[in-house]
C-alpha cells in the first residue's frame, strides 16, 4: 500500500507543469530587482511587441525584441556602446503568477543562465 502511494505521488508530481501565461507579459511596464554584491539594483522595463526600453540607475537603453514563441525572445541593444553590449540576450519565461513572472536569461550562444523575477506594474 505504501509503495503504491509513493508511486502515485511521484507520477502526479512528475506531471505537474508550472503555470505559464506568457502572453500576459509580452507588453507592459515591468520592474525587477537584482542583487549585486550587497546592493539591490532595480530596473524598470517598458516593453511593446518589438522593442523594450530599460531604465537603470537614471539611464535608459532601447533594445529590439524578436519573439521565438510566446515565452521566449531575444533582446538586442539598438545602440551598443561596447562589444559586450552588442551581444544578444536570450530570455525565457519559466513561470507566471498573477502580476509577476520568473525568467532566465543568458547570452546567445552561451550555456550559463541567470534567473530573476519581474513584476508587471502597468
Amino acid at each position: 500500500m505504501r509503495f503504491s502511494l509513493i508511486i502515485l505521488l511521484l507520477f502526479v508530481y512528475g506531471c505537474y507543469e508550472p503555470k505559464r501565461d506568457c502572453k500576459d507579459f509580452k507588453t507592459g511596464i515591468f520592474e525587477f530587482e537584482a542583487l549585486s554584491g550587497t546592493e539591490v539594483l532595480k530596473t524598470r522595463i517598458v516593453r511593446n511587441d518589438t522593442t523594450e526600453i530599460d531604465y537603470f540607475q537614471g539611464k535608459s537603453d532601447t533594445s529590439s525584441i524578436r519573439w521565438i514563441n510566446d515565452c521566449e525572445y531575444v533582446v538586442q541593444k539598438l545602440n551598443p556602446k561596447n562589444m559586450a553590449e552588442k551581444k544578444a540576450i536570450h530570455m525565457k519565461i519559466l513561470t507566471t503568477d498573477k502580476n509577476k513572472y520568473t525568467f532566465e536569461f543568458k547570452e546567445v550562444g552561451k550555456t550559463k543562465t541567470r534567473k530573476a523575477t519581474a513584476r508587471k506594474v502597468d
